[in-house]
């Protein structure tokens, strides 16, 4: 495995509460494979890439207990001396507004440059600036040349993410971290993202870990999806699987709520009732019950166990103890 993550706990100080964000997480992560993590705002979707990378504000965050294993190191143990060598260059990361991720006030190729000097300072400048200038290309942008000179705010939001790749991927990261890259893009930019992602893991052997709330976005690229709710992982499967054969309610909800194009003209949506839960305490029970039409005694009781339904196909639900 290129990546696993161990029962990871990780909870947040804010206004003198604690408040759980992650309960439990557990994932693995192959070579070359797309992996999704999907769920609704707060389920802690960004929360896991950002620990994954080190990112939480110390004085605010703090990681209880797990692991995050890279090629047999801890990259929990590392000190930030450590830290800063793996990211960026052996994992990187797309965040989620590039206009606000990239720096203002500085071109788009020295912020390339950068990094790539940081990483590998044998580089000399004007190797480290061909080496943009074929990124800027390589990640579909026209007259890469020109572009490399220009600030963020002159470049499209397409343009703008495609420099955020271009970027991520400058020191050939072993893993890549993309979160909500298609956000606020048109569907045709959007399109044009996704393949080009599709084509780093195929050609570099790059893992990527997709983060989305969009599920065709899954379905069109992700090769295994995990679900999450309420900081904890409640569905993992290969995403034919997920999308043919959903075993967790929450599951079945989140696709029910899709819009058709097959479904008759008129038909009502199916949203999820309900609200999910404070995170201000751990779960001693599934914490989807209250919103579970089909929820048993024992789910208000308490937490189900991960178990294995089908070949890889992972669910916590009492349903199928």
């Amino acid at each position: 495995m290129t990546l696993s993550v161990k029962n990871l706990h990780v909870s947040l100080r804010t206004w003198g509460k604690k408040v759980t964000a992650l309960q439990g997480v557990e994932f693995d992560l192959k070579e070359g494979e797309i992996l999704g993590i999907v769920g609704e705002s707060g389920c802690g979707k960004s929360m896991t890439a950002k620990t994954i990378m080190r990112l939480l504000p110390p004085h605010a965050a703090n990681i209880e207990h797990g692991q995050i294993l890279y090629l047999g190191r801890d990259l929990l143990s590392l000190p930030e001396s450590e830290m800063r060598r793996v990211r960026g260059r052996e994992i990187g990361m797309i965040f989620q507004d590039p206009m606000t991720s990239l720096n203002p006030t500085k071109r788009i190729g020295p912020q390339i440059i950068e990094g790539l000097l940081l990483h590998h300072p044998h580089l000399k400048k004007h190797e480290a600036e061909a080496k943009a200038i074929n990124l800027l290309g390589s990640v579909g942008i026209a007259q890469p040349e020109i572009r490399f000179r220009a600030y963020p705010h002159t470049l499209s939001g397409g343009m703008r993410q495609r420099a955020m790749i271009a970027l991520a991927m400058a020191c050939d990261p072993k893993i890549l971290i993309a979160d909500e890259p298609t956000t606020a893009l048109d569907v045709t930019v959007q399109a044009q993202i996704l393949e080009l992602l599709k084509e780093i893991a195929r050609t570099r052997k790059t893992s990527i870990i997709l983060i989305t709330h969009d599920l065709s976005v899954v379905a069109r690229l992700c090769d295994r999806v995990l679900v999450m709710y309420a900081g904890k992982i409640v569905e993992e499967a290969d995403v034919e699987e997920l999308f043919c054969s959903p075993k967790h309610p929450y599951t079945q909800k989140l696709l029910q709520s899709i819009p058709r194009i097959d479904s008759p003209r008129g038909a009502p949506l199916h949203p999820i009732k309900g609200r999910p839960p404070f995170m201000q305490q751990c779960f001693t029970s599934c914490p989807f019950a209250p919103r579970c039409e089909d929820a048993l005694k024992k789910c208000y009781e308490q937490e189900p166990q991960k178990i294995e339904v089908k070949n890889n196909h992972f669910v916590s639900c009492w349903k199928f103890e």
